[in-house]
């Protein structure tokens, strides 16, 4: 594996990049109503806004109106349907201003097809991508996100739907609450619910972008729509999983926080236990492992599954975002797509790179900085084939709940994880220098012992650099179709010069492809 540090000759200064509606009234399932809750619904009322605005049509004046909802925990990103955001004009939602809208279809989109909307007009898109995103000039106050789901959901769970469908006195209208059912999905690819009428309210005109939420774990599960075009006694979402698709794509950073892979560590965990010393070796002792071990069973089998981690992640394409910085203070942040092809990652800037590079990206602001290499993928091969590699398995723990082996390790400078290179840019040229050190840290795994962390500490890289520290996580990559498998999801870099601390964190989100075979075991096999 091998660091990267940057140390720029001239001072320099980067500029912090920020991360960066056709209803009809149904007749009713089964003639049920099903009373709602207030509380619920003041509860949502954080969560779920109205969206109108208000212009002209000859003499008269018409508002065209919808719903919309919190996407990121501040509620600076607004969700909604396309075909709101392509019919509701000039507004602004609480009164703070939209700055950027992000659309998940069009009329060029493929798959396209003539849709009827609430005014009486039609619009070409997409159905089962039937999603925007408003991006505010500010976060709405006292507003907050929801979790999202994007687990299949079984034939017959309920569910409550939450929106600003129209009232009887246009335009005023409240957030209401109806209860439903799944019932599958449609050939359009949108989710399909039978539901209750709330007393006299009904889905009207106005809810399309409303939530669809999981009644049991309160997550969302899809974004209203409107109604089946197959059954217009039952009602359609928009999968939550085309939402995911489009925040990949427009707001990497935005994705790995409203859908992170799952992973039982996190990288801003301190180890549990202080640096493992082994004892030495008695001079009649072999120095390093040879075919039989006096290893444990345990140790073994971390092996054995660092391997297969390390073979399940030799082909893919993802998004990997980097944000770079130096104490307490984020001073740049990028994302780039990033392609492995037997072990080997190469990277182009996201979304629109066309050429790309070997070299992990640098920022060309910070005087002085690191950034991440392919520790992810390395770290495990060190630990599973690496036999001067000392390891034992600690006292166990919880994590969050969760509860986790350990295993400590100890290598020597000769293993090479410590390498690393040591860049002084002069802009017009670069000069480069290579350390090494001996390296230790931690492997966290589940009950199973799949890997879940990877720690790493190095000390003395050279050139005023001292302490060195990589951490790992990974994670259950989980799609539609496949077996559950073990990802990369964070990686950190940090390093000292003389007393400050810099760092470079990445995370990945957006795994589109793998093309090998992965030898990594399903979960239910490593139980």
């Amino acid at each position: 594996m091998l660091g990267r540090i940057l140390s720029t000759a001239l001072l320099a200064f980067v500029c912090v990049p920020h991360l960066a509606l056709a209803q009809q009234v149904p007749h009713g399932p089964s003639g049920l109503t099903a009373p709602s809750s207030d509380a619920l619904v003041q509860d949502y009322s954080n969560v779920v806004v109205p969206i109108s605005s208000v212009k002209l049509r000859g003499p008269l004046v018409q508002a065209e109106v919808g719903t919309g909802f919190c996407i990121d925990p501040d509620c600076e990103f607004i969700g909604t349907n396309y075909h709101v955001a392509a019919s509701v004009r000039h507004l602004k939602i609480k009164g703070a201003r939209i700055v950027q809208r992000f659309l998940a279809t069009g009329p060029n989109d493929e798959g396209a097809t003539l849709n009827d909307i609430a005014d009486g007009s039609s619009l070409r898109y997409t159905l089962s991508r039937d999603l925007a995103v408003f991006q505010l000039d500010k976060p709405l106050r006292n507003h907050h996100g929801l979790q999202f789901s994007t687990e299949d959901l079984n034939i017959g769970q309920r569910v409550r739907i939450y929106a600003y469908p129209k009232g009887a006195i246009n335009p005023f209208r409240s957030l209401q609450e109806f209860d439903g059912v799944f019932v599958g999905q449609g050939a359009d690819d949108l989710l399909q619910f039978d539901y209750w009428p709330n007393g006299e309210k009904r889905l009207r005109p106005g809810a399309s972008g409303g939530v669809v939420v999981d009644s049991e774990g309160g997550k969302v599960v899809g974004i209203f729509c409107g109604f089946a075009k197959s059954d217009q006694r039952l009602v359609a979402a928009v999968p939550v999983e085309s939402l995911a698709e489009l925040l990949n794509k427009v707001q990497p950073f935005l994705a790995g926080i409203v859908f992170p892979i799952q992973t039982e560590a996190k990288w801003d965990q301190p180890d549990f236990y202080p640096e493992y010393e082994p004892e030495p070796k008695q001079p009649d002792e072999p120095q390093h492992r040879t075919g039989a071990s006096d290893e444990s069973d345990a140790v073994k089998l971390l092996r054995e599954r660092a391997q297969s981690l390390t073979d399940g992640m030799r082909d893919f394409i993802a998004v990997q975002t980097f944000t770079w910085g130096s104490g307490d203070r984020a001073e740049a942040a990028d994302a780039y797509e990033v392609q492995v092809r037997d072990g080997s990652q190469k990277f182009r800037e996201y979304f629109t790179g066309k050429r790309w590079r070997s070299d992990p990206p640098i920022p060309s602001g910070p005087s002085v900085g690191v950034t991440t290499g392919d520790d992810w993928s390395s770290l495990p091969s060190y630990i599973g084939t690496k036999t001067g590699v000392k390891i034992r398995e600690a006292p166990r723990a919880s994590v969050d709940g969760h509860r986790i082996r350990i295993f400590q390790f100890r290598g020597s400078a000769e293993d090479d994880p410590c390498e690393t290179e040591n860049v002084l840019d002069f802009i017009v040229f670069r000069i480069h220098k290579y350390w090494d050190a001996p390296p230790y840290g931690e492997v966290w795994t589940d009950e199973h012992e799949n890997i879940m962390r990877i720690s790493l500490y190095c000390e003395d890289r050279g050139w005023g650099w001292r302490t060195g520290e990589t951490i790992v996580t990974y994670g259950w990559l989980k799609k539609q179709g496949a077996e559950p498998r073990l990802v990369p999801v964070t990686i950190v870099e940090k390093a000292k010069n003389k007393k400050k601390l810099y760092w470079c964190r990445g995370q990945f989100v957006d795994y589109r492809e793998f093309v090998s075979e992965a030898r990594i075991l399903p979960v239910a096999s490593l139980k």
